[in-house]
């Protein structure tokens, strides 16, 4: 695996493989690697001839200075992670490669960045859309990866993707989540054993409204149920979004900690809860 920090080696590596035709995967990531990154990377590796990981902790989808600070680092362990994993190349800018001194061309998504996650972060999907857009121009892959646990994100991509016409899929695997239920998230990591377990009332919440709707019944209700019952958590929104197919979607925060999940409520399938089989 080859490690590189800026546009001109990107392009430079990239050129032959590109001349040949074969197909680049993109896996887009801040680091601090987990299983559902794993996930990722070998979906990408099996449907890729080349496979590029990004790793970048990108300041501008940050809405506050201590967050984007304590966000969870360590290169050294996720490039032995790629390198595992059989990524070719990982991307690590810093953050005046991709946002050099007078940058001021941003990628505003709309409506769509403005509702849910963009009502509570305001400016986030614009960072979001802007470091894709840019990481999609430098790197011109075949198929980008994403995670269904950023549901919200994936739709923002997918608007992206389509109405600039660019020339990529956008693929998305399902959420991974740890015995317990919880979500993977590089986040995680600042739980302490008590918040965890009030935590868990999110996938409680979120597989009570995937049943609810199942039965015909309201989904957003019997998500707010459980989350309104679990006093250390507050509930930012609980909501059906119209996603690529309606998704019941969840905010909280617990602790200093905050937690997104959600279930695509068109198929009722019940939310997996088994990290193991992804790594």
């Amino acid at each position: 695996m080859r490690i590189v920090r800026t546009v001109a080696e990107v392009r430079e590596v990239l050129r032959d493989p590109r001349s040949r035709g074969e197909r680049i995967g993109l896996v887009p990531t801040m680091g601090a690697f987990h299983a559902g990154h794993i996930a990722l990377m070998r979906a990408a590796r099996e449907a890729s001839d080349l496979v590029v990981v990004s790793l970048f902790v990108n300041p501008s989808q940050f809405n506050a200075a201590d967050d984007l600070a304590r966000y969870p680092r360590d290169e050294a362990v996720d490039a032995r992670v790629a390198d595992a994993e059989g990524v070719d190349l990982l991307f690590v800018p810093p953050a005046d490669e991709l946002y050099p001194p007078g940058f001021d061309t941003w990628v505003e998504p709309g409506e769509l960045g403005s509702v849910l996650e963009g009502e509570v972060r305001p400016g986030h999907f614009r960072g979001v859309a802007t470091v894709c857009t840019k990481l999609f121009a430098i790197v011109r892959p075949s198929a980008a990866w994403f995670g269904q646990k950023d549901a919200q994100q994936v739709a923002v991509v997918r608007q992206i993707v389509k109405d600039l016409d660019l020339p990529l899929e956008v693929r998305v695997l399902p959420t991974v989540r740890d015995p317990d239920g919880l979500a993977l998230s590089s986040r995680n990591v600042f739980l302490s054993n008590a918040e965890r377990s009030v935590a868990l009332a999110l996938p409680r919440a979120i597989e009570a409204g995937s049943a609810a709707h199942a039965g015909g019944g309201d989904p957003v209700a019997a998500a707010r149920a459980i989350l309104d019952s679990e006093r250390a958590l507050t509930v930012d929104y609980v909501a059906v979004a119209d996603f690529d197919v309606p998704t019941l979607v969840a905010a909280v925060r617990v602790g200093g900690t905050r937690l997104i999940d959600n279930v695509p409520l068109v198929d009722n399938r019940p939310i997996t809860t088994d990290a193991a089989r992804h790594g």
